[in-house]
């Protein structure tokens, strides 16, 4: 039986618990999702069953069990009305915080009863605390809280277009850094010589620039990949029983029942490759086959720049002046509208909007550069 001097301690935990499965009830009521709100019922009905079982031991120390309407009654307007996020994240301090005052409890506890009841209630207290942390979403700091956002969306995203998409972007890139270029000198010399050179060497900037910037971009997904994997490697030896859980509730939140979500999380378990892996996918959208390899990247941006950047030049090699300049325009205004339309190939939007709308941005920055040469030139 509880004794006088952790009765205090018991009816602050009693308290606890039924203020807890009420505001899980209340967050229930306004959750859409249907599954996270079968979630928030099924941490209510634990909760109750905690807060039962330490009633029922209150009564025999005092004989009389607490009303639990009156608790209710004083829930505070912060957890009625507060966004739910906000109040899941003090939820979860709270659980973490009833975490350590229950093992207090269980070094003074002598029955057995109580230091169960206890026991079994710290467990549980833990296991909530990682279920609102990762039902909370989008404020925390960790790659947990955004589980939310990672069952609408990765939050990660590498090119999956391939070299294909690599390709048509830095063509794209290159087309329209040497265009301005050739258009700004084209209105600052009227189309003399030094337009090709001043073409040329922007060829050659935005290429190696492309493909730097392609070799470093794909080092730094694999770094950050593999950072990831011994962050959660560390976790896994600090607290296997945590990342079961959440893989398990991952599971969960992709439609499956509780009963198949803990034995798919358990199956892989066994296999710790394999559960490293899965967590560092499904946490963070990270998968090691969908990196690109850095030097095909390079490769592909590298060139393709070159080949965007080289075409407005194509006139000056032949003639020099306004026919140049003319030419110069026709060409990469044509060139803007097949490049464009090309990339219905990664966005899916119609090919001929795409292609009109790269058209549109590359004649005006063609007006804008060729005027601020001629306005220069004036001067």
């Amino acid at each position: 039986m509880i004794d006088k001097v952790n009765l205090a301690t018991v009816e602050k935990m009693w308290r606890r618990e039924v203020e807890a499965a009420t505001t899980y009830r209340h967050l229930a009521t306004r959750e859409k999702d249907p599954k996270r709100r079968d979630i928030l019922l099924r941490l209510a009905e634990q909760e109750d069953n905690h807060a039962t079982r330490w009633s029922e031991r209150i009564a025999m120390a005092t004989g009389r069990a607490p009303d639990p309407e009156e608790v209710k009654r004083g829930l505070s307007w912060f957890q009625r009305i507060s966004d739910q996020s906000v109040v899941l994240h003090r939820l979860e301090q709270e659980e973490n915080k009833a975490e350590a005052e229950y093992d207090q409890l269980m070094s003074r506890l002598s029955d057995p009863t109580d230091r169960k009841i206890a026991e079994e209630a710290m467990l549980e207290e833990r296991d909530h605390a990682v279920v609102l942390r990762t039902l909370a979403g989008g404020a925390m700091p960790t790659p947990r809280s955004t589980l939310d956002s990672i069952l609408r969306r990765e939050r990660w995203h590498v090119r999956g277009t391939g070299w294909i998409g690599d390709a048509i972007y830095g063509v794209n890139d290159g087309l329209g850094a040497v265009f301005g270029i050739v258009s700004g000198m084209a209105g600052y010399t009227g189309g003399s010589e030094v337009v090709l050179a001043a073409g040329l060497a922007g060829t050659l900037a935005s290429a190696l620039s492309m493909g730097a910037g392609a070799y470093l971009a794909s080092k730094s997904e694999r770094e950050v990949y593999e950072s990831e994997v011994q962050r959660e490697r560390a976790e896994i030896e600090e607290d296997p029983h945590e990342e079961l859980l959440e893989l398990e509730l991952f599971y969960q939140l992709k439609g499956f029942e509780p009963e198949e979500a803990r034995a798919m999380a358990e199956r892989i378990q066994k296999e710790p490759k394999q559960f490293l892996r899965t967590l560092v996918h499904e946490e963070l959208g990270l998968s090691e086959e969908t990196f690109p390899n850095p030097w095909r990247s390079t490769l592909s941006a590298t060139v393709s720049t070159a080949i965007g950047g080289f075409i407005p030049i194509i006139p000056f090699f032949f003639t020099v002046g306004m026919p140049a300049v003319i030419a110069s325009f026709i060409i990469s205004t044509v060139a803007h509208f097949l490049v464009g339309a090309s990339k219905a190939l990664v966005t899916m939007r119609p090919w001929w909007a795409t292609g009109l709308e790269m058209t549109g941005v590359g004649v005006i920055e063609a007006a804008v550069t060729y005027g601020l040469g001629v306005a220069f030139a004036r001067h």
